[in-house]
């Protein structure tokens, strides 16, 4: 963390930044500098990070959304999803009615993401991207077909104000699904989680981007996240139905679903 972390912001309420406690108005100032600082390196690190599992859960994620692969429109928001890596393996597995928006708060992120999408000759008319809040979505009312948010609702300040968002934007039928770090439920498995993120995540982050701190803020915000089923009932109190959620890897992380109806 920072070192004048706490001097940061003004005065009023708090909000953790990991297991710091910061004014509300400085945390997402401090998130979007983490991201700025590790853009260029963010998805080799989730490779190293999680040994490629990263790739499965994503692909688990589409899976579950199961797009469809006609020729119907089917629109996505992917919140927080900057380097495009969910948005690309949805257009992959759509049909050519798919397309997809990415809504990132980090101009960095979104900056690779172009990149890759150039790479993968994706054009605008099905992939586009627009800098702005999860709680504050610049897009109108029941315009999706599906949100999804990968590794990302954790860094909101206001998750209930995120969800919220997210409950306004889709259209009634539309789909709602989160992939995040969740809480580990199996007894060895979570000492050994605990020991290889608060030692070796962070070394890898100082290591290979160069930023040791940024990586032991996203090990702490993972602490600090509502575990499955206190998420589940926040989706559910957003107004969300037909809330469920599925662990992935006993618990490291989880899909948790649910449907505007």
């Amino acid at each position: 963390m920072p070192a004048d972390v706490k001097n940061r912001g003004e005065s009023g309420s708090e909000a953790s930044f990991g297991f710091a406690r910061v004014s509300e108005n400085a945390r997402q100032g401090l998130v979007n500098e983490v991201f700025s600082k590790v853009a260029g390196r963010y998805d080799l690190m989730n490779d190293l990070m999680s040994g490629g599992l990263h790739r499965l859960w994503k692909a688990d994620l589409i899976t579950a959304l199961s797009p469809p692969k006609s020729g119907a429109p089917f629109a996505l928001i992917d919140v927080a999803g900057g380097t495009g890596d969910v948005a690309t393996r949805f257009l992959d597995a759509t049909g050519p009615g798919g397309t997809a928006t990415i809504c990132d708060i980090s101009k960095e992120m979104m900056d690779e993401g172009k990149t890759r999408a150039e790479g993968c000759s994706i054009g605008p008319e099905r992939l586009t991207f627009v800098q702005g809040n999860a709680e504050n979505l610049p897009f109108e009312s029941q315009r999706f077909e599906a949100y999804t948010i990968a590794f990302g609702i954790r860094n909101v300040t206001h998750i209930d104000a995120a969800l919220a968002e997210a409950y306004r934007v889709l259209k009634p039928g539309g789909r709602f699904l989160c992939l995040e770090f969740s809480n580990v439920e199996m007894p060895l498995l979570d000492r050994l989680y605990d020991a290889y993120s608060f030692n070796a995540i962070p070394a890898l982050g100082r290591l290979v981007a160069g930023d040791g701190e940024s990586y032991r803020y996203l090990v702490e915000s993972i602490r600090r996240f509502p575990n499955q089923e206190r998420f589940a009932q926040m989706i559910r109190d957003a107004g969300f139905e037909r809330v469920r959620y599925r662990n992935l890897t006993g618990g490291i992380a989880a899909i948790h679903s649910g449907w505007r109806l």
